[in-house]
């Protein structure tokens, strides 16, 4: 896993205080990070947390209603000509022209720049050489994403956005783009990506910036995050026949179940409930006990480890799949 140890120290993305509002809906509500040379910034969240329209914002694509941000120096706004020059963009939703060859679209792209890469090691970066000769209309999803990556890296920029980069893809074609990204982030490229996959943003990012309803509520690396639980160990299980509709049969619960041997903390979310432990064995003994006791019948019970999932339940009271 990727680890901020090594990467340079010089911040080449500042956004401070960003606000979007449409109405009375405020998308954006005073989010705050910086970006470092080199790293690979998750921006991690559910659908419709302000993900995108943060990326929009800083990639000078939209405009906010307050705050600023700022890539390698150049504010988004004023020096807008100056920050296309130094970031590539792949959007989570790119137009492409079907009828155009694969090499030609490229070669169309790079001609809008005063400078690009040669096309051709530039294909074959992105596996896309054998694809070279053929129609857009022709790729697969994974190929549409990788081409779409390959046009956003044609200027080689200093900063590249990836928002929602393997949404719909099947798994060895996001295994296929995660491996992309991480040759991009060796060759030194800083990289601020979008996504809700919690095991995406886990192998991918140094640092990531849990985002829900427009607001930043935790940002650090995977590892810290994680370890932010003060559990090692999860237990999973679900209880059907409970009655969860109160919030007095709710309290009633979470507080039985914290008197388990060696459970930390409880969460429900739904109706499944996770205990987080590190005495794996113990809790689950105590667990089966009460069940026993109290005449509990548990479904779908399993035991893992924590991940960010948990963290943003525990941060947000909901899940990074609830819509």
């Amino acid at each position: 896993m990727p680890q901020t140890d090594g990467l340079s120290d010089e911040i080449l993305i500042d956004v401070d205080g960003l606000v979007k509002t449409y109405g009375s809906f405020t998308a954006v509500n005073g989010v705050r990070f910086q970006v470092r040379k080199g790293e690979v910034f998750g921006l991690l969240g559910p659908n419709g947390a302000g993900k995108t329209t943060t990326i929009e914002m800083m990639e000078g694509l939209r405009k906010p209603d307050g705050g600023t941000a700022s890539i390698a120096g150049y504010d988004t706004i004023r020096d807008l000509r100056k920050v296309k020059e130094v970031i590539g963009v792949q959007l989570q939703s790119t137009s492409l022209f079907d009828l155009l060859k694969v090499r030609e679209i490229v070669e169309m792209y790079a001609s809008f720049y005063p400078k690009s890469v040669p096309v051709g090691p530039l294909l074959a970066d992105m596996t896309l050489e054998e694809k070279a000769g053929d129609r857009v209309k022709h790729l697969s999803g994974g190929q549409k994403q990788r081409l779409a990556i390959a046009i956003a890296l044609v200027n080689d920029p200093q900063v590249l956005f990836l928002d929602e980069p393997t949404t719909g893809l099947d798994p060895q074609a996001r295994r296929t783009l995660w491996d992309i990204i991480l040759r991009l982030k060796e060759k030194g490229k800083t990289i601020v990506l979008s996504t809700h996959y919690m095991d995406e943003a886990h192998v991918l990012c140094d640092r990531i910036c849990l985002i829900d309803k427009g607001q930043v509520v935790a940002l650090d690396t995977p590892a810290n995050l994680v370890r932010s639980l003060q559990s090692e160990n999860a237990i999973e299980f679900r209880l059907p026949q409970a009655d969860l509709a109160s919030p007095r049969e709710r309290t009633e619960l979470t507080d039985t179940l914290r008197k388990v041997q060696g459970v930390k903390q409880v969460e429900l979310a739904r109706d499944t409930l996770v205990l987080y432990t590190d005495h794996l064995q113990q809790s689950l003994t105590g667990l089966i006990r009460e069940a026993e006791l109290r005449g509990w019948k548990l479904t779908d019970l399993l035991t893992r480890t924590a991940t960010l999932e948990d963290v943003f339940i525990h941060m947000t009271g909901r899940s990074l799949r609830e819509e």
